[in-house]
């Protein structure tokens, strides 16, 4: 089938703008700003930075590109839905910065039952920052999530050995204390992080952090959304709780823009297939706000690639969800 008669056979996107740009909103993004734009042209639905939701302690905007790969990811997984191949062209226009991506529908190909286990447990995956339940992670997913992470351009590496874990931990404690000290760091948790009943369709709500840090063994040291206002309602990782599973780093060959929007991506697509299983991760992100702890946790832990993301896997049965923006606040 040659290229044209594939595009005339492919749906215009414009007629499943709302649920695909629905779909791609469920992804992931850093405090929940949710940080992204659409513009719907016919067959092609367009992905935006939207730099009013970018972090102060993101100046370069990695974090944002990050949380953009994502929702590009989500994208992808709605167009499947439909029954057709996604294609996908990241930085379009180097003169359009704001412009990270262009869709269309490509070959029609059946949905797979993979991709079907995928797209139902986008709605209940969520980021977990509370204690995990008892139980292992099979290997066989470990692996699964690896794939899917090679697929997307990056590689997830697991954390093992516990001379390497330790050296992580003490870098991401060290991070943690920076941050309480860093006026910038905590106005943006003041300015994310949402009081019990609060409407808000974005930011991090009460109900998903606890409302003062907690330790358990093995667990990671995680950001204070709560800073002693005692808002948070989660349940927190106690003493005696269950460690992690698995400990991961997400790492990209390069650290540019395109390698950003791929470690979203690979984010995305890992976080969907571990909630299938019913696993979910705790995100850390703090740590890697400092380029020099950022590139310690690559040297020390002799990693193949530019730091994007730190993982802490475990099972959660829990379907809580951040809240959404509505699809119309997200048009342009």
């Amino acid at each position: 089938m040659s290229e044209e008669t594939t595009r005339a056979a492919a749906p215009a996107l414009d007629g499943h703008a709302d649920y695909l740009i629905g779909m791609a909103a469920r992804a992931p993004s850093v405090h929940n700003t949710q940080p992204w734009r659409f513009r719907v042209a016919g067959p092609v639905i367009e992905l935006y930075a939207d730099p009013r939701r970018k972090l102060r302690v993101d100046p370069a905007g990695r974090e944002l590109l990050i949380s953009c790969g994502a929702a590009l990811y989500g994208l992808r997984l709605a167009v499947r839905s439909l029954g057709y191949l996604p294609v996908a062209e990241l930085l379009p226009d180097p003169g359009r910065v704001r412009l990270l991506a262009r869709v269309r529908a490509g070959a029609a190909a059946p949905l797979t039952g993979w991709e079907r286990q995928l797209l139902e447990a986008v709605p209940h995956r969520h980021t977990h920052r509370g204690a995990f339940d008892p139980g292992e992670v099979p290997a066989s997913l470990l692996a699964g999530l690896q794939h899917d992470a090679l697929a997307e351009g990056a590689t997830l590496a697991l954390i093992g050995n516990p001379g390497k874990h330790a050296k992580l931990a003490a870098l991401v404690a060290e991070a943690s204390r920076m941050q309480a000290l860093n006026p910038a760091a905590r106005e943006e948790i003041l300015r994310w992080s949402r009081a019990p009943g609060s409407p808000a369709r974005d930011g991090v709500p009460a109900a998903a952090f606890a409302p003062a840090g907690a330790a358990a063994p093995g667990r990671l040291a995680q950001r204070d959304f709560d800073l002693g206002r005692h808002f948070g309602l989660l349940p927190g990782p106690g003493p005696d709780g269950p460690p992690p599973a698995a400990t991961a780093v997400l790492v990209t060959p390069g650290d540019g823009r395109a390698d950003w929007l791929r470690a979203g991506q690979a984010l995305h697509r890992v976080l969907a297939h571990a909630a299938t299983a019913w696993v979910s991760a705790s995100l850390h992100t703090g740590p890697l706000e400092f380029p020099a702890i950022r590139d310690l946790i690559r040297v020390r832990l002799a990693l193949p690639g530019a730091v994007q993301m730190v993982l802490q896997f475990g099972p959660a049965h829990s379907g809580m969800s951040s809240p959404r923006r509505p699809v119309p606040d997200l048009l342009i």
